[in-house]
């Protein structure tokens, strides 16, 4: 597994996607690690760094999906090009890829980790839940995925006899965890710093505390 690093990287581009953004940087020394990794973003202003999964790793680059809603994502989603910020990662635990017919299976910013996991993949089948068509603009991402809106859910749109590989809101992860319980689940907690210190994330899965991450934010069976 990659050693985490701390560097500052420069923003080098910054793309709208529906209401999301798409923030670059300049790559530097940092490897991009497992999909489903993560890394703690310094927010411009803030005094917490901000967990986000790894987007996409094209020569050079790491992206990342911001959805901006509170102060520290709206200020990584202000970023200019040019820009500077420090960046740790890799951090926590990613998806396995060894694993039979993938599915991969979002809902709204759950899609950020996908393309990369795609990718790393080979390619692979994908289900998307967006709650709008704005929203659905994303799946621009992963193109081929079939894409589903409110009020029809993704979870009603997942063949259940293939690999999992999901992330999403928590009521999406335990529907699909019901349904298929070897899914591999990318959860979500606020983090304060990314490896294990603060215990800022624990979350409780089958009954017993987790740091997501340490534990995560990958969890399967």
């Amino acid at each position: 597994m990659s050693r985490p690093r701390r560097e500052l990287r420069s923003v080098t581009g910054v793309e709208q996607v529906g209401p999301y953004t798409l923030v670059r940087l300049d790559r530097g020394g940092l490897d991009p690690g497992r999909p489903g990794q993560f890394f703690m973003l310094e927010a411009p202003g803030r005094v917490l760094p901000r967990p986000l999964s790894l987007c996409l790793a094209p020569p050079g680059e790491l992206a990342f999906l911001i959805d901006a809603v509170g102060p520290g994502t709206t200020a990584l989603a202000e970023l200019g090009v040019g820009e500077a910020i420090h960046v740790f990662g890799p951090l926590g635990n990613g998806y396995r890829l060894d694993v039979p017919e993938p599915l991969l299976v979002a809902g709204g910013i759950g899609i950020a980790p996908l393309p990369y996991l795609a990718e790393a993949l080979g390619g692979a089948p994908a289900v998307l839940g967006f709650r709008s068509e704005r929203h659905a603009e994303a799946a621009a991402l992963l193109p081929g995925a079939d894409v589903v809106i409110d009020p029809v859910l993704v979870t009603d749109a997942i063949d259940y006899g293939r690999s999992i590989l999901a992330c999403g809101p928590e009521p999406m992860l335990r529907a699909i965890r019901a349904r298929a319980p070897h899914a591999q689940l990318a959860w979500e907690a606020p983090m304060a710093c990314g490896y294990g210190a603060c215990y800022g994330c624990v979350v409780e899965i089958d009954r017993h505390l987790e740091r997501l991450c340490i534990a995560g934010p990958v969890l399967c069976s």
